[in-house]
């Protein structure tokens, strides 16, 4: 718990600190205001004792649209120790105590579910986000997961990119790039099936009690995988590339979660060959021209070993 209570406070006190600048940035528009929650996050995850291990590179052409699958509120401040983004969240987000706070300074779009017809307004504040040179997350699931599996991918949101397409004259195409997130290891130990809801948080779970686990146990290893850009323009189908996109994470993820994402795996050891039973048996006997029995056999069985080598 002491562990757990010197984590929170020093987080409390960076984030306390951080605020009024980033406020200031976000409202004169400065570049500090994608730069601060980078090193923010950077920080966060450091104190939570977070292990980040990146294979590929994010795209650093625009318009980007990130479509990653959500296992834990640990996501957010992953993925921005990467890289300066823009997220879509739902609505409630920004009532939470803090975190609401956090979310709106970071410049996060808000989506509300139970307001369909808010679907246009929303993609068209993503399309500025994305005109603007930001690159936008969204959980393609639409919810996070307990960590062992991809959920089905809505498709919805992904015509952000179509309306960006629209707004901005002289924009062809609209990069979206895959992004699997997948905790694999607590403690130094791998995370199976059991252990990962540890440290996803999912179906309602209280945050709270959730980050005072995280903040208590700390050594998370994490694997954060892109995938390959694909092109968006005017004649792509949002619910085919939502299939692609999908279908991409899935196999990233399980390829993480299998510990062989590009790890080279040393060779596997020699077993040692056995010393035959029968040079013991003969340790003191003689032959007739006097050599020990010993030294003949010892000499037929480094032949063996040679041999088999």
């Amino acid at each position: 718990m002491l562990r757990a209570v010197c984590v929170l406070v020093t987080i409390a006190i960076i984030t306390l600190v951080l605020i009024p600048f980033q406020w200031l940035s976000v409202r004169l528009r400065l570049p500090t205001r994608r730069s601060i929650p980078v090193f923010y996050h950077g920080m966060v995850h450091a104190l939570l004792g977070v292990r980040i291990r990146e294979i590929g590179k994010r795209m650093h052409e625009h318009p980007l649209l990130i479509v990653s699958n959500h296992v834990s509120w640990l996501d957010i401040s992953v993925i921005t120790a990467l890289a300066p983004v823009v997220f879509v969240a739902k609505r409630e987000v920004s009532t939470w105590p803090m975190f609401g706070l956090l979310a709106r300074l970071q410049r996060s779009v808000f989506v509300d579910r139970t307001r369909r017809h808010k679907t246009q307004e929303v993609n068209s504040e993503i399309a500025q986000r994305l005109a603007e040179g930001d690159p936008v997350v969204l959980f393609g699931e639409g919810t996070s997961s307990d960590g062992n599996r991809v959920l089905p991918f809505r498709s919805a949101l992904i015509g952000a990119a179509r309306d960006a397409l629209a707004e901005a004259e002289h924009v062809q195409r609209i990069w979206i790039q895959p992004l699997s997130i997948a905790y694999t290891r607590l403690l130094g130990l791998p995370l199976g099936r059991q252990h990962r809801p540890l440290v996803a948080w999912y179906g309602g779970s209280p945050l709270w009690p959730h980050l005072l686990g995280i903040a208590k146990r700390g050594s998370i290893d994490v694997v954060v995988t892109w995938g390959d850009p694909l092109a968006f323009d005017e004649t792509s189908d949002r619910k085919n590339v939502a299939r692609e996109l999908e279908t991409t994470v899935r196999e990233l993820t399980r390829t993480a979660m299998r510990g062989d994402a590009g790890t080279p795996r040393p060779p596997p050891a020699q077993a040692p060959q056995p010393t035959p039973a029968f040079l013991f048996a003969a340790k003191s006997a003689k032959t007739k021209d006097g050599i020990g029995a010993t030294t003949q056999l010892m000499w037929i069985a480094k032949r063996l070993q040679s041999t088999r080598a």
